[in-house]
This record gives structure tokens, C-alpha cells and sequence, in this order.
């Protein structure tokens, strides 16, 4: 029997793709109003916030809510799209600095974007509030490599100070004191699977749930944590909410990342991989944690 070929291509699940016929179409719990909500959104690198929940965060903006934003890393080891700017990209020849450079150039659209987004605060892991005597005031980008079927795979040059080779409770340390600052009614992560599986979006959203685990019980718990979904699985019975976002404001906020996005249409874009991807104005989670007592909103 002949082996089937792999595909390479480099994968990325559809977003918003099914509905369930009991999903919810709301973040929030029953009886808080929008105006009245703290959300905390918890993502990987600069670009995530706006590809990934950026119609979400619009929305959520539009609505009165009070939005905030942790982002893990600077994003030190994106690759980088626009020629001019290539020499920011580690393994090109120009680089020397370990992509600290890039990093500095992607915080600067990531302050670009979260104008796009409505956010109210932002403030990377390691900083501001999340700052502590053993905490490292920057955790780097791991960075991934392709794997053969299309799916990511560790970097296997990854630093000693990245997201994933630091320490785990030191993280959820970190984000604690950023959850009891901010007193989110809503956390907003990845879910188990990373999205598309970034290594470094699978760390996130284990920190934010040992997080909001941790903190359960307490005044400054959250009432729910939601993860991104990745692949749809009808077996998969947990919760699941929809949000018709805003997608002008998610469209805005991705062309403010220059070095790691091209808006190809009004709905569609590609990363450096050329691989074309749609901008969904649609954007499914997962329930993921929820404190005992609370009850979901079915609508926005």
C-alpha cells in the first residue's frame, strides 16, 4: 500500500466556523450589564489580540465595556514581512540582537492596533502590575517551527528566558496580581489546544487557568474564563459562545501589524506564509472555567 503524501501547508483552524444549536451569544454572566463588565483578554504575542479576538474586542469596547489587555511576549522571533524593515528578523544577517529590536518595533504597532481595538489598558507579563521580586520583566518569544503536517512544532533554538522554558508559576504569579488589579469579571485566553497550537499560545492559556483557578474562592476571582476555539468538535460539550464582532475595528487593528500581516481584502489576509486566511467578524469560544454560582447570559 502507497503512503498518502503529507500536506505541508501550514494549517490554521476556520473561525466561526459552526455554531451549536445551544450556544450562548454573550462572554458575560447572567445579569451583568456590558457597561458594567471588566474583560481581561490574555494573549501570546503582539498581532494575536487583533487576529484572533479583535472583533470580539471591538464589540465589547463599542458596548461600554471596560477592555484590557496582557500580551506574554514582545514577539521577539516573528518573521518579518515588509523588505525594509526584513533585517529586524532573526537568522537575517543585519540581526544581532536576539530580535530585542523587533520586539520594540512590534510593541510599537501593538500600541498602534489597541487604539483600533478600544482597549483601556494594556501592559505586557513581566511588567507594571504583573512585576515581582522573582519575576523576569520580560519573557521572550519561543517561536515555532512548521511542521511536516502543517502543524506547530517547538522551536527547537528556543531561548532560556522564552515563555516556555520559564517558570510555569512564576507566570500564574505574575498574572494574579494582574487579575486582582484589574478585578475581571471575564477572562479571555486561548483554549487547551493554542488556536492553531503555537507552543506559545498553549503556555498562555495554561498560566491563565492555573490563574483564575487559583484565585477561585477569593474576592478577586473572575466569574468566567473563555478560550478561543481552535477545530470544531462535535463532541465537545462544553459551552460554547459566539460573538458577532466588529469587523472594522479587527480589520484596522491587524493592519497596524505591518510586520506580520497583509490585508490581501476587506475579508481576507495572509501571514508571511502567504497561506490566505478570512477575517471573520465571528468569533467562537469555549467555557473553559467557571466559578460554582455563576450563570451564563444567553445574548449580548
Amino acid at each position: 500500500m502507497l503512503s498518502q503524501e503529507q500536506d505541508s501547508t501550514p494549517y490554521y483552524p476556520e473561525q466561526g466556523d459552526t455554531v451549536r444549536e445551544d450556544a450562548v451569544f454573550s462572554l458575560l454572566p447572567e445579569g451583568l450589564e456590558v457597561h458594567e463588565a471588566r474583560v481581561l483578554f490574555v494573549h501570546a504575542h503582539p498581532d494575536d489580540e487583533s487576529t484572533s479576538t479583535g472583533a470580539t474586542m471591538g464589540f465589547l469596547a463599542d458596548s461600554g465595556a471596560q477592555v484590557d489587555l496582557v500580551t506574554m511576549t514582545r514577539g521577539e522571533l516573528g518573521e518579518v514581512i515588509p523588505s525594509e524593515l526584513k533585517h529586524l528578523e532573526v537568522g537575517q544577517q543585519q540581526c544581532t540582537d536576539g530580535g530585542q529590536a523587533l520586539g520594540e518595533y512590534r510593541s510599537g504597532e501593538l500600541r498602534e492596533a489597541i487604539q483600533s481595538l478600544g482597549v483601556h489598558e494594556h501592559l505586557f507579563l513581566g511588567e507594571g502590575v504583573s512585576a515581582g521580586k522573582d519575576t523576569p520583566s520580560v519573557f521572550y518569544d519561543s517561536g515555532m517551527v512548521w511542521g511536516a503536517n502543517g502543524r506547530p512544532e517547538a522551536n527547537p533554538q528556543a531561548s532560556s528566558g522564552c515563555l516556555t522554558k520559564t517558570s510555569l508559576d512564576v507566570q500564574v504569579q505574575a498574572l494574579m496580581r494582574v487579575i486582582k488589579h484589574y478585578r475581571p469579571h471575564v477572562v479571555v485566553t486561548y483554549d487547551a489546544g493554542g488556536g492553531y497550537g503555537h507552543p506559545d499560545h498553549v503556555r498562555t492559556h495554561e498560566v491563565s487557568l492555573e490563574a483564575v483557578k487559583n484565585l477561585e474562592g477569593t474576592p478577586d476571582a473572575p466569574c468566567l474564563l473563555w478560550g478561543l476555539e481552535g477545530d470544531y468538535s462535535s463532541e465537545d460539550n462544553r459551552v460554547q459562545a459566539v460573538i458577532e464582532g466588529s469587523l472594522v475595528r479587527k480589520r484596522e487593528a491587524m493592519a497596524a501589524h505591518r510586520t506580520q500581516v497583509i490585508i490581501t481584502a476587506e475579508d481576507s489576509y495572509q501571514f508571511s506564509n502567504l497561506v490566505t486566511q478570512k477575517i471573520s467578524a465571528r468569533e467562537t469560544y469555549r467555557l473553559v472555567w467557571s466559578a460554582s454560582t455563576v450563570e451564563l447570559s444567553s445574548s449580548s
